[in-house]
């Protein structure tokens, strides 16, 4: 039997420094998609719109970017689920509804201080039925100051744009503000002064010119919740680039500000690359028979409506979030603000896939340096809202959370099960016919990626998902045998909500001849001990050194023969000066290597009996005594 193992003394703290952060401007994404709540942060979805389902809208607006005003009619059909006499939308009351027809039928309605718009039916609409009604109002929407209708300038050119996500569509429009119930499909009419061009979802049917007004009409077929609609006027230049789409083009249009013309026409055609890679990645663009787009406003971030993203630059990495939202956001919609980061961890994983694909793995790497330091940063909060959480837009669009942890996460799930089982899961949970188009929560996620693997997924996701924070792993070994190491794996988490983090935790062994071996161990429990073969005297062992796995403040701690390690003493401990080792085995020493709390080499010296360590700094550090049969791991702190 060979001599009991036993964790001495070494601790190697793995240090990671920081690197150039990539392109994405995380903060700037977030600011932009969280911007509309700020005047209703404590919005909750309107209980007396829950009884009846909206199929169509028909929208006619009058909007001059020159002025912060909006007017118009707004047709909805809607069906009963239950028997009606009247019927509840969303709308601001800094808006003036000045009549409801139902049909050709007025009808009565009141607006209240709810930010209600009442409307009295012309008589019961039973169960199962529908009917329409069209609500013409006006006045000037109240924006937050990033808001939901903003007017900015642009090289002195007015531009109003409108932006919505979460709670900001009724400040603009009557509406059925409410995550779970998608509009079958839309017609948007805006009219606008001849000298500037509109946009809108979907694809552009026709202008026309009225009374010296022009007319532009937008037609989307496909369902939409209500704050993906959106609408930008003013002097945009527009062009195209043609998406082949296996012998189905569309195109992908771009509205500009004139003066940046030139610099967008160098930038957005790497959207056609990102397009193609997430094609081949996942499926076929949703609204291929439609459009996509770029229409620039002013704001520095960006914002996923269906098919036309609104964008304050052309940076790569948020070309990459906004068009992944298209597919995760837009085609699949978080079934409550609980799940954003089924729209938001998505899309920022989908940035990191591009960084891999079009700059290789060292770029990859990077992002995923910068993306756990983050997460780290702090001990707790989770990926999945409580209820409380969903009261707080600035908790709903945690950039820690909801974005950067929700895309680690599935970087987990990727190298958990494999690219092949993973990519295949991720297909058939956007081919799904009770999600495309529609809505869905985390469970329904899980399911598919358990149905692609066969593997239950329940404490990988209760860890990670739904639990706080992280673990910092200790990693004991030692070498029984030239051809084989003993590997101990031990966990603390930063937070209680976690008993114990179960991952797969890469582990590379570096050899004496630089010799490297990459082994990935299933760590289901503290203490778990693994015996791996390897071919060489290993010198090091590393953590998780290419950053696949939410961790920090993770320690190397080298195991030796006890007998043997108890032959060499060093003392004082503390030291102030001068060291001395007491060696009262037989076995010469034949060097002493010193390194800091990092790992990094301080000095080294041939077989002494002291050594002078006055000129370190004051800290903790670690000593490599090395003799003919084995390596002796000391620990010391200098005052």
């Amino acid at each position: 039997m060979p001599l009991k193992q036993n964790i001495l003394t070494f601790l190697f703290f793995v240090a990671y420094c920081f690197v150039y952060a990539q392109q994405l401007d995380l903060l700037s994404i977030v600011e932009s998609e969280s911007k509309a709540a700020r005047k209703i942060i404590n919005y909750k979805t309107n209980v007396n719109t829950a009884n009846y389902d909206i199929t169509y809208h028909r929208m006619d607006w009058t909007i001059n970017p020159e002025v912060v005003f909006i007017e118009g009619d707004v047709t909805t059909t809607f069906k009963a689920k239950e028997d009606l006499n009247t019927v509840t939308f969303d709308l601001d009351e800094d808006l003036i509804v000045s009549s409801v027809f139902q049909g050709r039928t007025p009808v009565k309605f009141i607006q209240n201080t709810n930010d209600e718009l009442v409307i009295t039916l012309a008589e019961t609409l039973l169960q199962g039925q529908s009917t329409s009604v069209k609500i013409t109002y006006s006045g000037e929407p109240q924006s937050s100051g990033f808001g939901f209708f903003e007017q900015r300038f642009h090289n002195n050119i007015p531009v109003i744009w409108t932006l919505s996500e979460p709670y900001g569509a009724k400040g603009w429009w009557p509406c059925k503000q409410d995550l779970n119930d998608k509009i079958d499909s839309i017609d948007v009419y805006i009219k606008t002064p001849q000298q500037y061009t509109a946009v809108s979802n979907g694809l552009e049917q026709s202008q026309n010119i009225e009374d010296g007004q022009k007319i532009t009409h937008f037609k989307h077929k496909y369902p939409i919740p209500a704050y993906l609609i959106a609408v930008a006027v003013t002097n945009y230049e527009t062009y195209s680039h043609t998406v082949s789409n296996n012998g189905n083009p569309f195109e992908i249009i771009n509205y500009v500000y004139p003066e940046n013309l030139v610099s967008a026409q160098n930038q957005t055609p790497v959207t056609v690359d990102i397009m193609n890679l997430f094609t081949n990645l996942f499926e076929e663009y949703p609204f291929a028979d439609e459009k996509y787009g770029h229409a620039q406003c002013g704001f520095s971030g960006g914002m996923e409506h269906t098919t036309v993203s609104f964008m304050g630059s052309f940076n790569r990495d948020l070309i990459a979030h906004e068009l992944a939202h298209q597919w995760f956001g837009n085609k699949i919609t978080c079934g409550s603000w609980k799940d954003i980061w089924l729209n938001e961890g998505f899309a920022t994983y989908l940035t990191a896939i591009t960084i891999e694909n079009l700059d290789g793995e060292n770029a990859f790497k990077n992002w995923r340096t910068n993306a756990v330091s983050q997460i780290t940063s702090q001990t707790n909060g989770s990926v999945y809202l409580s209820d409380t959480d969903t009261t707080s837009v600035n908790r709903i669009f945690n950039g820690r959370l909801s974005y950067t942890k929700g895309a680690m996460v599935l970087h987990m799930l990727r190298k958990k099960l494999g690219d092949a089982t993973f990519f295949q899961g991720i297909k058939n949970y956007l081919s799904d016919p009770e999600l495309a188009y529609k809505y869905a929560k985390t469970p329904n996620l899980i399911a598919h990626l358990e149905n692609a693997s066969g593997i239950d997924l329940s404490d990988f996701f209760n860890d990670w998902i739904y639990g706080e924070g992280h673990p910092s792993y200790s990693v004991t070994w030692y070498q029984p045998e030239n051809n084989q190491i003993t590997i101990t794996l031990n966990q603390t988490q930063s937070h209680t909500s976690v008993n114990f983090f179960e991952a797969p935790v890469p582990i590379r062994i570096i050899g004496t001849n630089n010799e490297i071996l990459d082994i990935v161990l299933n760590n289901t429990s503290n203490g778990q001990e693994f015996t791996e073969t390897v071919n060489f005297q290993v010198a090091q062992v590393l953590i998780d050194p290419d950053n696949n796995l939410i961790s920090n403040n993770n320690a190397v701690v080298l195991g030796v023969n006890e007998y043997e390690a108890s032959h060499f003493i060093v003392y004082p401990n503390p030291v102030s000066k001068e060291l001395t080792i007491k060696n009262s085995s037989q076995i010469p020493i034949e060097k002493i290597t010193i390194y800091n709390a990092l790992g990094q080499l301080e000095n080294q010296f041939s077989a002494k009996q002291s050594i002078d360590v006055s000129t370190l700094t004051n800290g903790i550090y670690f000593m490599h005594i090395k003799t003919a049969t084995t390596s002796i791991y000391k620990s010391f702190l200098k005052q």
